[in-house]
């Protein structure tokens, strides 16, 4: 795409469902969960206030539920599928309309100046999957049907037999028909890189404004899916997220996040960076941050670093702690994924969404974070310096003093040749008063006049601590 993005990663049945608490078993269809006509013009043009550009409906191909003998919890995963070529029927207001229903969504969706991706799950189904359309036979299964590590509801696809690929490659096209923008691949690493290779280059002869994006963790396999594979981004979960993590909680230097870009190179700007997704625990949660108000110095080196995507958890604009889920993952600062559930701060704004004010039933720090990330995401989208501009790195210009301690400060430039922004971030727990020297090269690098180096050779800054 060239620039930046914003990815809104939105569970509906969560997202949409505005009755409080977890519900009584058997009821999910009636009040358990969100619809697709939750997600109605007025929400969709509030998520647009956040600079999102395309939205990340996961969960809503038809998985298996608490009716299966496997599922897990009351919902199932939505990764373990149950029919490809369905939907979730308590996704919709009236089941035997689900497909309508979604493709009204659609509509909505794009109407709004939004993209649309949905999950791809390559690698396992359901042990109850079971669809009239291109059925899977024990031909497209490992003998004994065998599964991955836990994932007991599930069996895995065989892809030494050319028809798993046919299949496959074909249920891509169905969805592609549908109106749909791209695809978040499940798992990509266990699946053959040639499959990507032949099924993504023939997908986008025909719809060539695809796209595709891995779930990947193995740093030493980036190439083989972009160069080979023809994936156009990938997770970075390995590399600015755990590097992240590591230097919030001071296990690693902040100076460390300089090696995680030198590293990826020319891969920066194909990288999906996130703070926060379904499997990852929330990062105002106990088990993380423990407050999102400590969160801000990850988020601006995540979004503001590179031109590379940004993916926004649902809530996670809010504060969303992830700690009233207790359905069947227990409480591990994760919003549950296996369960009817409902998220107070969601629930609440959607609630103002409905009464014209979005902030009308937030708490005071819930309508600050969302304050702030709408600005933020709008620097981050309109500024050119940042949407499409370069980095220069100023940690190797910057070596321990009393004035700036590579510890806890990281500091970079971003610029489009006209103008220049200095980011300085604290991960600290403490405010900080920082000296930043700003080497002649990086004006050089920028195509800067050396007037701006003798005026801006050295910026002092009081940053906040965590911010």
């Amino acid at each position: 795409m060239g620039e930046k993005f914003v990815i809104y990663q939105m569970l509906p049945r969560l997202f949409g469902n505005t009755n409080p608490g977890c519900v009584p078993d058997g009821s999910y269809l009636e009040n358990g969960s969100g619809k697709f006509g939750d997600i109605s013009e007025e929400v969709l043009q509030e998520l647009k206030k956040l600079s999102v550009t395309h939205i990340w409906y996961t969960g809503v191909i038809r998985h298996a539920t608490q009716g299966d003998k496997t599922a897990k919890g009351k919902a199932g995963s939505p990764y373990a599928i149950k029919d490809y070529y369905d939907l979730n029927p308590y996704l919709a207001k009236n089941p035997k309309t689900r497909m309508s229903e979604f493709k009204a969504l659609l509509n909505r969706t794009k109407k709004a100046g939004l993209g649309v991706l949905i999950d791809f799950v390559p690698n396992h189904l359901s042990r109850e999957y079971d669809s009239s359309v291109n059925p899977f036979t024990d031909y497209n299964f490992y003998p004994g049907r065998i599964h991955d590590g836990d994932w007991t509801d599930t069996v895995k696809l065989n892809y030494g037999v050319n028809d798993t690929w046919i299949k496959m490659r074909d249920i891509l096209e169905f969805w592609a028909s549908k109106g749909v923008d791209g695809f978040r691949c499940d798992m990509v690493e266990l699946v053959p890189v040639p499959f990507w290779e032949w099924c993504i280059d023939d997908l986008k002869q025909r719809y060539p404004h695809l796209i595709f994006i891995a779930e990947i963790y193995r740093p030493e396999n980036y190439h083989q899916y972009i160069n080979q594979g023809g994936f156009d981004y990938l997770y970075d979960k390995s590399g600015f997220y755990d590097t992240l993590k590591s230097v919030s909680n001071g296990s690693i230097p902040a100076s460390s996040l300089t090696k995680v870009w030198q590293t990826l190179g020319d891969f920066q700007p194909k990288m999906l960076n996130f703070l926060e997704n379904h499997d990852e625990q929330r990062v105002a949660s106990d088990f993380f941050l423990g407050d999102s108000s400590r969160s801000f110095a990850l988020l601006y080196v995540s979004l503001l670093f590179n031109t590379a995507p940004f993916m926004i958890y649902f809530g996670q604009e809010l504060g969303e702690r992830g700690m009233e889920s207790e359905g069947f993952s227990g409480v591990d600062g994760r919003t549950t994924i296996y369960d009817f559930w409902s998220i107070s701060s969601v629930r609440r704004f959607l609630e103002g969404v409905k009464e014209g004010d979005s902030n009308k039933y937030l708490e005071p720090n819930e309508r600050e974070i969302l304050d702030r990330y709408r600005a933020l995401f709008t620097t981050a989208m309109t500024i050119p310096s940042f949407r499409t501009g370069k980095t220069f790195d100023l940690e190797y210009a910057n070596p321990y003093s009393f004035r700036y301690d590579p510890r806890y400060h990281f500091a970079f430039l971003r610029s489009d040749g006209k103008e220049l922004y200095l980011c300085a971030v604290n991960f600290s727990q403490w405010d900080a008063f920082v000296k930043i020297n700003i080497p002649k090269e990086a004006f050089d690098y920028f195509g800067l006049p050396d007037e701006m180096w003798r005026r801006y050779s050295s910026i002092e800054v009081e940053i906040p601590a965590h911010d």
